[in-house]
């Protein structure tokens, strides 16, 4: 039985992940309480119901203080060896306050003392040891709900339990560090296609840009010792148990370089077996 908890930060798009777990045949359970999570969970087991062989619920702070109570349910499985999976949606603050000023919906912990920014900040620091425990974290700042469904479809429609997956992510510093990265390569300094006027319009996914900017030795150099490096640490992150590694390639606008080199990498780890998802974040900015 694959058994998937999501929780994390209110407005960060928990409901939207469940959809899409839904789509993609699990069972879904929205705002279940922490402490039936791990009784939920033998129920499940016990079901001879084919329907019951994937499950995703929801549990998050909208339990109160009850929330504290999950802790006590995923010490008893894990006290069982029962298996799991917890997939923690995060975001900017700001990111956070917009979701909730354009929606018109009330924090959970906010009420007539206490204001959305306060109650963001506080379900932070009350959800970081969960977080600490998270198997897969999806910061959906700069995440269109297109793009989410991608993510967890790429993470989820597999066989989960094939140990580590690696995200081999393109992005553009001038957007921002992706939150979720566990390893960053800065390729802006490599040559920019972005100054060449036949080439600025394409990005690093067509052949005319990826041929230009691997066809310097700079370039060549830069992919080999990436490789060698992420060659290097992925049986280490494996032996320490990791079962979900983030590497971001960077460039100025996430178009050009870092995509082309993305592509290498996820190439390269592709040939040799490694459980992995390409996903070029900033592509489609302007």
């Amino acid at each position: 039985m694959e058994f998937i908890i999501i929780t994390g930060l209110s407005g960060a798009g928990k409901s939207i992940a469940l959809k899409n777990m839904e789509d993609i045949g699990y069972y879904c359970v929205d705002n279940i309480p922490p402490m039936l999570v791990s009784t939920f969970f033998e129920l499940c087991e016990k079901s001879t119901d084919t329907h019951m062989k994937k499950i995703a619920v929801v549990t998050d702070i909208r339990s109160g203080s009850g929330f504290d109570n999950l802790f006590i349910s995923l010490d008893k499985l894990n006290a069982e060896k029962r298996k799991y999976k917890i997939l923690f949606l995060d975001a900017r603050d700001d990111v956070l306050l917009r979701r909730f000023k354009e929606t018109r919906r009330k924090h959970p912990l906010s009420d007539n003392t206490v204001s959305v920014e306060e109650a963001v900040k506080l379900e932070r620091e009350l959800l970081m040891p969960v977080k600490s425990r998270a198997n897969h974290v999806i910061d959906t700042s700069l995440l269109s709900a297109t793009q989410l469904k991608e993510r967890i479809t790429a993470l989820f429609l597999g066989d989960i339990s094939l140990g580590l997956t690696v995200t081999c992510m393109s992005f553009g510093f001038k957007y921002g560090l992706p939150a979720e990265s566990d390893l960053v390569f800065d390729v802006r300094c490599l040559p920019n296609p972005f100054y060449i006027p036949e080439l600025k319009p394409h990005t690093g996914l067509d052949a005319c840009v990826f041929d230009y900017v691997m066809q310097f030795e700079q370039s060549k150099g830069y992919a080999e010792r990436m490789l060698e490096l992420v060659d290097y640490t992925l049986p280490l992150y494996q032996k320490e148990g990791k079962s979900q590694l983030v590497i971001a390639v960077g460039c100025t606008g996430g178009k050009h370089r870092s995509v082309s080199l993305t592509r290498v990498l996820y190439n390269h780890l592709l040939e040799q077996g490694q459980r992995t998802i390409v996903h070029h974040r900033d592509i489609n900015k302007h």
